[in-house]
């Protein structure tokens, strides 16, 4: 980018330099931005100190300030870390979280449903008395359970300690500390006997195709918080099995799988699936009651038998060091078309 004229410029232009050297730099997005338009805008605000609602373009920037901007674009070109790494934040709505190279960029289209507290399958959220976020990453969807059920107590479970360290941060600055506890955990395998009147999970989900295809800016997030295995569906597989074990009666499971309907259909033919409509469509979120999950798990035991010889070698890779993700279809995907 050109170094700032001697006399202060308009904040649009300011956004207008940076939305063309992105472009021209040809930058991936997907971790919380779409386009470059947006992403020089939140670039632009965060290195002016300036609220992310800011509408008056017309602004007066200082040759040092649209430096700092022009600086922070600049990095974002030539490190390729999605722009949360540089200002070590992530939104989901109007949740701040903060985020490092520890953990997955926050991006989960379950934030959309606890926007309305899971409505209309969980009728009285009053009653969410327990509620479990398997691979919590940074801790985002296991804080907006807390914000949606006044009443509950939230189990955050992730494999990687440095992800639970970074959940532990976002947790202490929303002082959830006595409502909400972290757990390091392959899956479920660190809450014997544990049960929850609600599991939510943001998986790692991206197949190995999509994996070689990813990205610069996707390869610079945790690998552990991405792959899902050969299908992208080997963790998920696991998560849905073993749920009926840790789900109280009338418990509710939720999980993100991308755009991955019809492989978890192939996968799980005799299971109910209820498909949440979010802004991505209605592919990426599945829900399910424990009495449909068990009685659907009968009817298929042979596929549940055959799925269970990977447990092992899944366990290694489980978890999610963030905390969403994704290839959202031309934006967050983790890359196969999902998100965190």
């Amino acid at each position: 980018m050109n170094r700032a004229s001697p006399k202060n410029r308009r904040l649009r232009e300011v956004i207008h330099s940076a939305v063309r050297a992105l472009r021209e730099a040809g930058v991936s997005f997907g971790h919380g931005t779409t386009n470059a338009r947006d992403e020089a805008a939140y670039l632009a605000l965060h290195a002016l100190g300036l609220p992310l609602d800011t509408s008056d373009w017309e602004i007066e920037v200082p040759p040092a300030a649209a430096e700092k901007v022009a600086a922070l674009v600049l990095r974002r070109i030539r490190e390729r870390k999605p722009a949360a790494y540089l200002t070590h934040e992530a939104w989901l709505g109007e949740f701040r979280f903060y985020v490092d190279e520890r953990v997955i960029v926050p991006r989960s289209y379950i934030a959309e449903l606890l926007v309305t507290d899971l409505a209309p399958w969980i009728t009285q959220p009053r009653r969410v008395r327990t509620a479990l976020d398997l691979c919590t990453g940074s801790g985002c969807l296991a804080i907006l359970l807390a914000h949606s059920f006044p009443h509950v107590s939230v189990d955050a479970a992730d494999v990687s300690p440095d992800a639970l360290a970074v959940a532990r941060r976002n947790v202490k600055e929303y002082k959830l500390g006595e409502r909400l506890a972290l757990v390091r955990s392959d899956l479920y395998e660190a809450l014997p006997g544990r049960r929850y009147d609600l599991i939510v999970s943001n998986p790692p989900y991206v197949t190995e195709p999509a994996m070689r295809a990813l990205p610069v800016e996707y390869r610079r997030e945790p690998r552990i918080a991405l792959a899902g295995g050969r299908d992208g569906l080997e963790l998920v597989r696991r998560i849905v099995h073993e749920a009926p074990d840790h789900l109280e009666d009338g418990g509710w499971l939720v999980v993100e799988v991308g755009h991955a309907r019809r492989r978890m259909e192939r996968a799980f033919p005799r299971l109910p699936l209820i498909w949440a409509e979010t802004s991505a469509g209605d592919d990426c979120v599945f829900l399910i009651s424990r009495e449909a999950l068990v009685e659907g798990l009968v009817q298929s035991t042979p596929a549940r038998t055959a799925a269970a010889s990977p447990r092992r070698s899944a366990s290694r890779r489980a978890g999610r060091a963030s905390g969403a993700a994704a290839a959202r279809r031309n934006r967050s995907a983790r890359a196969s078309g999902g998100s965190r």
